[in-house]
């Protein structure tokens, strides 16, 4: 079976009982010690400078530029400053040493400062650590259209499909002080002006396309002179998201397109039926919510064989909630000898997920394209809008 998409174990949320007294690290205690808020107010609080935008910024850019959201996790500013998910180990080490004074020196300050008199240093390791081995991050949305000065609001998602949340907005007034103020924050002010949300991470454990396709051989094409003229290899041009699927808090929308199809049937006799089973496609795109309502370029290989026996393609789009492993039970058919054979499928996705589209593409909605000798077709599934090219 092929797939693109890898397998993802989230860690567990650590929360902290914040404000009050300073508590000594106690790690019989439930779960975790900081919360989605606690994060927030901490950074904050911490005494930024232009540099650590700088940091924030080079990572949540290296992220997008690799297929993820404009995310920076807690995982790489304590272990790589500047590096976004997807970077290199080199690329990691490069970054690790180009910030004279990261964040994480600005956490281990503020954590030795508020707790290190009771839990001792030992102890606020530990609190650095629950940081570190979280799976939360800065989210950083519409980080493209900052003029590299401007400081942060810092937020959190607030969950229930919240718009709107209290932030703190972080200022260096006239006489160089460090000042905090507390604001409402909405999806209209993160276009305006930059806002760092707190939230937890869904997707660095998955292998966008573009990841995919840096790592992966150069597509070879098809020699028409020497191959079947019937054949093509079917592809997805581009892609176009026509709504957000969850908060702006939470971030991007995750979707997953899966194919399933038995590549390049071309049976001339009963026996060679045997011969073949389907494939699968699995691969991620991420388009963020400055991308709604644009096409997306995402020049993505579903099938290398696409033959005139295949008759139907078992399709399906879905934006990933995560949740229990399902599978959708379908088929892909083809045709020989003028009787259709079903070859049985189980897509698996997540009972959470919202299904964006799912069905068969058949060989008869091609024929445009066909009777042309190639080129693409665009169609609407659900709430999105796919080009394929058949080449």
């Amino acid at each position: 079976m092929k797939t693109l998409r890898f397998s993802v174990a989230l860690f567990c949320a650590l929360a902290l009982a914040s404000c009050g007294e300073k508590q000594p690290f106690d790690p019989t205690a439930d779960q975790g010690l900081f919360s989605l808020s606690d994060v927030a107010k901490m950074l904050s609080d911490l005494p930024l400078e232009s540099g650590h935008l700088d940091e924030v910024y080079d990572a949540v850019t290296s992220s997008s530029g690799h297929g993820y959201d404009e995310e920076y996790r807690l995982t790489d500013l304590f272990e790589a400053p500047g590096a976004g998910v997807g970077d290199s180990p080199q690329t990691r080490a490069t970054k690790a040493g180009g910030y004279p004074v990261p964040l994480r020196e600005l956490f281990a300050n503020y954590l030795s400062d508020k707790y290190g008199t009771k839990a001792g240093a030992a102890d606020v390791e530990r609190y650095i650590n629950a940081l570190s081995e979280s799976d939360m991050q800065i989210y950083w949305p519409y980080s493209e259209e900052w003029n590299g000065q401007d400081f942060p609001i810092v937020t959190f998602d607030p969950g229930y499909g919240a718009e709107a949340n209290y932030g703190y907005e972080v200022r260096i007034d006239s006489h160089g002080a460090h000042v905090v103020d507390s604001v409402i924050v909405t999806e209209q002010v993160a276009r305006e002006r930059p806002v760092w949300v707190i939230n937890r991470n869904d997707d660095a454990g998955f292998t966008p396309f573009e990841l995919f396709e840096e790592s992966a051989p150069t597509k070879a094409t098809k020699d028409k002179g020497k191959g079947d003229e019937n054949e093509y290899i079917l592809s997805i041009r581009d892609f176009k998201m026509l709504r957000n699927y969850d908060s702006w808090f939470g971030g991007a929308s995750e979707f997953f397109i899966k194919t399933g199809a038995v590549d390049g049937f071309k049976a001339s006799k009963d026996d060679d039926l045997k011969n073949y089973s389907p494939s699968l496609t699995d691969l991620m795109v991420v388009i963020k919510r400055s991308q709604l309502n644009r096409k997306v370029p995402f020049n993505a290989l579903l099938l290398t064989n696409f033959t005139e026996q295949m008759e139907k393609i078992a399709f399906m789009v879905i934006e990933d909630d995560g949740g229990t492993t399902t599978s959708w039970k379908c088929s892909a058919v083809v045709k020989y000898n003028s009787k259709a054979y079903g070859f049985e499928l189980d897509i698996p996705y997540k009972d959470k997920d919202d299904i964006v589209w799912r069905g068969q593409l058949t060989r008869n909605y091609f024929d445009e394209v066909f009777a042309r000798g190639g080129g693409t077709l665009t169609g609407r599934f659900g709430d999105v809008e796919i080009t394929f090219a058949l080449e």
